[in-house]
């Protein structure tokens, strides 16, 4: 029998999705299971290693079952980013919790570095600056806080890796312990120029080498599954990356010239750019990819609080859906003057500030549910309007479009302001999954299910189209009351 699917596992933040792709590039069936999360201290956010695990056996094996004995050609995985964790090599176990990229335990420790003058170094080997959002001084904390981690971290005992790497290394069956490039370039270890791990990173996050992952392309032949419930032996895993990575390849942006925005409880804008350039503006430098022997750089920006904040102003409401807060949000022409920033874990990219507070600024006796409610819609698009404008000012380009995806996209209300406060057009896609579609793109690209990209560019779903409306003059004066709002939160008052 041919061997016509492709598994693709979607390892998120708050859930596991699994897939079955068939040889036309369409989803024939898919399963989610959440994930949960502990929240140990204030500003502390854990996932528990077996949890990450437990959903993704389950999610597997209700995506099999679906389907009568499907034929599987080969695994792709992404996941969520900069999220570390620990484990012993020889037993598999873990050792402590999963740090989630949105964990700011190591905040203090950080602000030491910065202290004593490493960001320019850190920043010119990464592309990366100091932020608790990257996995370097998590996995640091990592080791310091397991019993003897130093020591048997040096001896190679243990084995540090993101979401990526501790997936493969149970499909293999402890045998295999790698990761690509797209999630080495997150981890703030890796050196973008030389591509490998940097040793002065090492040096200064005192992590040994030897507990690091082998670092691979995306479209690698990373290893073989083992036997587990209903997944079959000896399926090749035939890519990994990270999960914006894998959107932008799903969104079929193989080459500069269009933003890429994928809308969750966080949004990471991404843009494809021709060789590495070390930001002055606030974003990062990554890796996009690594395939055929070429590695794609781009240009990236985090924003860690976007989908949360409509999730916020839903709970504090009491409103049962999304499509709830954007008819509320409608039913007023504008937000009255009223501002959110959602800064509730600190300001991600452009600005880097984890000491930023949530604020909603420009309150009066008129404000309104239905504001507050359209202020929090809004807040969403103008930190993507920051980072638009910061990638453009970087890359020295006017973008043809932005492309969206990811649950909040399904918002017309958030689209449409989204178009109208940067001034350009946005291509939604209609897929909920583009994360998972884009690995299983670049697993048949491996194989050669599909032989160039541009069998794979006449897979591409019909997009929506939201046009701009707004006037200059209105969009300037708008943008102009986020920025003075921004400034607000930043500020450091005592009294």
């Amino acid at each position: 029998m041919k061997k016509n699917y492709i598994l693709s596992i979607d390892q998120g933040t708050t859930n596991t999705k699994a897939m079955l792709v068939d040889i036309n590039g369409s989803v024939k069936s898919i399963a989610s299971y959440p994930v949960p999360f502990i929240y140990p201290k204030p500003g502390w956010v854990e996932q528990n290693p077996s949890d990450i695990w437990d959903s993704v056996l389950k999610a597997i094996g209700d995506c099999l079952k679906q389907i009568e004995n499907p034929e599987i050609a080969a695994i792709a995985i992404t996941n969520q980013r900069e999220s570390i964790l620990l484990w012993e090599r020889k037993t598999g176990m873990p050792v402590g919790p999963c740090i989630t990229w949105g964990c700011s335990r190591t905040k203090e420790y950080l602000n030491k570095l910065s202290s004593q003058g490493l960001s320019s170094v850190i920043k010119n080997h990464t592309g990366l600056m100091i932020n608790t959002l990257f996995s370097s001084s998590k996995g640091r904390w990592l080791i310091k806080n397991a019993e003897n981690g130093t020591k048997r971290a040096q001896s190679g005992e243990l084995c540090l890796g993101t979401v990526d790497s501790w997936v493969l290394w149970n499909l293999t069956g402890k045998k295999v312990h790698a990761c690509d490039m797209s999630n080495a370039s997150r981890t703030q270890l890796f050196n973008i120029n030389t591509l490998k791990w940097d040793e002065k990173m090492l040096e200064i996050f005192e992590i040994p080498n030897k507990v690091l992952p082998e670092v691979c392309k995306s479209n690698d032949i990373f290893g073989k599954t083992v036997q587990i419930g209903r997944l079959k032996k000896n399926i090749p895993v035939a890519c990994l990356i990270g999960d914006s990575h894998g959107s932008l390849f799903g969104h079929n942006i193989f080459e500069p010239g269009y933003v890429k925005n994928t809308h969750g409880t966080a949004s990471s804008l991404i843009t494809p750019i021709k060789k590495a350039i070390i930001s002055e503006l606030g974003v990062t430098t990554t890796i996009a990819w690594a395939i055929n022997n070429q590695v794609l750089y781009a240009m990236e920006g985090v924003l860690p609080t976007t989908g949360a904040v409509a999730q916020w102003i839903c709970d504090i409401f009491k409103l049962d859906s999304l499509s709830a807060l954007e008819k509320l949000a409608s039913t007023v022409p504008d937000c009255d003057g009223v501002y959110l920033v959602p800064a509730f874990s600190g300001l991600g990219a452009p600005y880097w500030d984890h000491n930023a507070t949530g604020i909603f600024s420009g309150l009066t006796q008129r404000t309104q549910r239905a504001h507050l409610a359209r202020a929090a819609e809004e807040a969403i698009a103008y930190q993507v309007c920051d980072l638009w404008e910061a990638l453009k000012q970087e890359i020295k380009t006017d973008f043809k479009a932005l492309l969206v995806d990811g649950g909040p996209s399904k918002d017309n209300f958030l689209m449409q302001f989204q178009a109208d406060i940067i001034g350009s057009p946005v291509l939604r896609n209609p897929s909920a999954d583009l994360s998972a579609m884009g690995a299983a793109y670049m697993a048949g690209l491996s194989l050669g299910i599909w032989s160039s990209l541009e069998d794979i560019k006449k897979l591409a779903n019909p997009l929506d189209r939201f046009e701009p409306k707004l006037s200059s003059l209105k969009r300037e004066e708008l943008y102009k009351g986020w920025k003075n709002a921004v400034i607000r939160s930043r500020l450091k008052i005592s009294i």
